[in-house]
């Protein structure tokens, strides 16, 4: 079998009113694929079947029905999602469970022709069609044939994400605060799949944030297409600030984590915020994708060298401990061997402590696709190694350097043996980055405790509590 992803029980009840999980309409299995943004579709599909009288196990083997929550941003994360919905299909054959739906971005990707290639799947449901989930699974469940395809349109209104049933651990929590994207990226196919940007109001976004506050929510973890870009379509201005400043104000949050931040709007009024809070954290995810000028033009990133070197020294003078996340496309169409190596010098000086590298991906119906002077594979695959060389070093380094220091640590979970616990520094994203072992005693998920480091392995760090009163 595959490494699914499989949703098991949740590690907190819903919080949501109305019937609670495991009533017996029927038993579902659940796996999601992709990034937060679709984890947050995943677990508002979750909160809706609760309510209505699904039961959700943690294994596909002998539920009524399974439900895929697909990825379809680039080929391969397509390959994964269909090798999933695969190994369902097959449990299906064997009788095993009666029915799979497929939900989310491939499907919006590729419409009904997914049917075509999969004619087994009982029935598919579009990013926008997620509301509507329970009817779907009425009509598998009382078997009915007819009407398989789920598609809405995209978004004109921000879709709702409260009453969620979480399956993050209970101390942190992913709050979408727009959805869709303006921007014109040549290489991006989430415009085709997610539609245009639509901002969720201040007042819903907080009104959310309370609801995850009141669920042990410590962590908030901000996530969207465009984040820089927030409320520009629903206020005519960008309100990213305003909104930070009510969510600073929601009791029981410790820690507001930005992601997703595009380096168009990123404002002297956003920067001077962030420094001068002490709940957003200065770690920043602001993916810049290359330097080299002519490159980000055939991107169309609106964005050039010298405005992003700009940007990037404001944020490293003006914030203070800044952590700088960020990740590049190599093997651009047209990319030359000497814009490749600007953008590898550009890495080794900026010292980013966090970097992804992925090579460019031909996505079908992008403008990228018909941009000339397309580069082989296996170049592609060389500079990603190359650029991925060259920031391991600087991110050893990195940790070398955090000995000693004590930091403010959030313990996720623990691990096999009882005195060794896992844990993140505000430099940490859950999922994404590296983290902390502790080594310590009765602790608990959810805990932040001050801890002082006391090795670094690679790209994880090994810490004790410091002698400051544990929270």
């Amino acid at each position: 079998m595959l490494d699914l992803p499989i949703i098991g029980e949740p590690p907190t009840e819903p919080s949501i009113e109305g019937e609670s999980v495991g009533n017996t309409k029927g038993t579902y299995a659940f796996v999601s694929l992709g990034c937060p943004k679709n984890l947050v579709d995943s677990e508002k599909m979750l909160g809706s079947l609760a309510l209505d009288g699904y039961s959700l196990v943690n294994n596909p083997d002998g539920a009524d029905f399974v439900i895929v929550n697909t990825c379809g941003f680039i080929d391969e994360s397509r390959k994964e999602s269909k090798a999933v919905i695969q190994e369902m299909l097959d449990l299906k054959t064997n009788g095993k469970t009666k029915g799979v739906i497929v939900a989310g971005c491939l499907p919006e990707r590729v419409g009904g022709s997914l049917l075509e290639e999969m004619p087994e799947i009982d029935h598919i449901v579009g990013v926008f069609g997620r509301d509507e989930i329970t009817r779907v699974a009425d009509r598998l469940v009382g078997g009915l044939k007819e009407q398989r395809e789920l598609f809405r349109p995209a978004a004109i209104r921000a879709l709702d994400d409260r009453a969620r049933l979480r399956i993050t651990p209970r101390h942190y929590a992913y709050l979408k605060i727009s959805e869709g994207c303006d921007r014109t990226c040549t290489f991006c196919s989430i415009p085709s799949m997610r539609g245009k940007h639509v901002t969720k109001p201040i007042e819903m976004v907080i009104e959310e944030a309370k609801e995850l506050a009141a669920d042990g929510v410590r962590e908030l973890i901000l996530v969207a297409q465009d984040t820089t870009y927030y409320g520009m379509d629903y206020y005519g201005e960008v309100r990213l600030v305003q909104l930070l400043d009510e969510l600073e104000k929601v009791e029981g949050v410790d820690w507001i984590r930005l992601m997703y931040l595009y380096p168009v709007n990123f404002t002297d009024e956003l920067i001077d915020k962030i420094a001068g809070s002490t709940k957003i954290l200065p770690y920043l995810d602001m993916p810049l994708q290359h330097i080299n000028s002519r490159v980000l033009k055939r991107m169309q990133r609106r964005v050039n060298r010298e405005k992003t070197i700009e940007l990037v020294q404001k944020l490293r003078d003006r914030v203070p401990n800044l952590i700088l996340r960020t990740t590049f496309i190599v093997g651009f169409p047209g990319e030359t061997e000497e814009q490749f190596e600007e953008l590898r010098e550009f890495v080794k000086e900026t010292h980013f402590e966090r970097m992804g590298v992925f090579p460019y991906s031909v996505e079908p119906g992008t403008p990228a696709v018909k941009l000339d002077e397309h580069l082989a594979e296996d170049v592609k695959l060389q500079r990603q190694e190359a650029l991925m060389t060259a920031q391991q070093q600087l991110a050893f380094d990195w940790g070398q350097s955090m000995v000693d220091y004590e930091l403010d640590c959030i313990i996720d979970s623990p691990t096999d043996d009882p005195n060794v616990w896992i844990g993140r520094t505000y430099a940490d994203a859950p999922e994404i980055d590296g983290v902390v072992y502790i080594q310590a005693e009765n602790l608990e998920a959810g805990q932040m405790i001050p801890v002082t480091i006391v090795e670094s392995r690679e790209y994880d760090l090994v810490a004790v509590p410091s002698e400051s009163e544990i929270d």
